[in-house]
């Protein structure tokens, strides 16, 4: 499965490493990639493993707030 959220919390470009090292480690999660510009995440992951609300989560604890995209 593949998901997109967007953060407007991101203000530096470390804030990229920390949520990209952050969701690789997280169980099912393939790849994760954030674009700092636009606060685009987008996550692939394995729905047996994790899901959204958890991925969500854990950006959470990071530190930055998110809301799930259409884009």
């Amino acid at each position: 499965m593949n998901t997109t959220l967007r953060s407007q919390d991101l203000t530096c470009p470390s804030c990229i490493a920390k949520i990209e090292k952050g969701l690789q480690g997280l169980d099912g999660v393939s790849t994760a990639k954030v674009q700092f510009n636009s606060g685009r995440i987008e996550v692939e992951y394995d729905e047996s493993q994790t899901s959204v609300a958890a991925i969500q989560d854990l950006v959470r604890k990071l530190g930055y707030e998110t809301e799930e995209s259409a884009w």
